[in-house]
């Protein structure tokens, strides 16, 4: 039987709309690794948290399809760290820790196997020109943490999406986001400055990486999903 993956996580993997294009997830180009092997069924929203994608149903959602031998693929950290907003934010070493554990737990309680994927990083950089190793605050370093502490296999995309940014450098690595002057594209008549959201080349770098920290992973527990890339 074919197996389902599962991506649960925000903006920076969702599918985007035609009205929010060239703006593309991560999540849209990780089903051309695999072909027919594996079912890639993105789930993935803008705007939602940890907090906020159980609290709208979204995981119970997840927890209705989800069948045994399926993977669970799990990033946020970008909205949970919103503290202007109740129904999103999560302090990283509390309410954080608690819901990548419920998502871990349910994907093994239905018999899956759970992936947690540190948030890819924002580009930012600083005046010296060196990326903000906070750019999306504590929140990889606790799911890094998680991830030790509940032996769940961890793919470290803040830490591979810096190295890319930083071997571009700060101008080249904006064609990874949405910048874009105005009168352009129709989408964004008066232009976009985004260093959080990725263009079309960017989804497609970030979804390598993705491929690439699971190809490289140790988890005897992804060995089976490793032979179908």
């Amino acid at each position: 039987m074919t197996p389902t993956l599962f991506i649960a996580g925000d903006s920076t993997a969702a599918i985007k709309g035609a009205g929010e294009k060239p703006m593309t997830g991560w999540g849209e180009y990780l089903q051309s690794y695999f072909g027919a092997s594996v079912r890639i069924e993105n789930r993935a929203i803008n705007g939602r948290s940890t907090k906020s994608f159980i609290s709208d149903g979204r995981l119970d959602a997840i927890r209705k399809d989800f069948k045994a031998g399926d993977y669970l693929f799990i990033q946020f950290g970008h909205n949970d760290e919103k503290k202007d907003d109740p129904l999103r934010y999560t302090d990283p070493e509390t309410e954080y820790r608690r819901n990548l554990v419920q998502y871990i737990e349910a994907a093994q309680r239905l018999g899956g196997t759970p992936v947690l994927l540190t948030s890819v990083s924002r580009r930012r950089f600083n005046s010296a020109g060196e990326l903000d190793p906070f750019a999306v605050g504590a929140y990889p370093e606790v799911m890094r943490q998680v991830a030790e502490e509940t032996q769940t296999p961890l793919l470290d995309i803040f830490t591979a999406s810096q190295a890319l940014y930083r071997s571009l450098g700060e101008e080249a690595s904006k064609k990874l986001f949405m910048h874009l002057p105005e009168k352009v594209h129709p989408n964004y008549p008066y232009g976009v400055t985004d260093d959080t959201h990725f263009s079309d080349e960017g989804a497609q770098q970030i979804a390598k990486l993705v491929v690439q920290a699971l190809k490289h992973n140790t988890a005897s527990s992804l060995s089976n999903l490793q032979q179908l890339l």
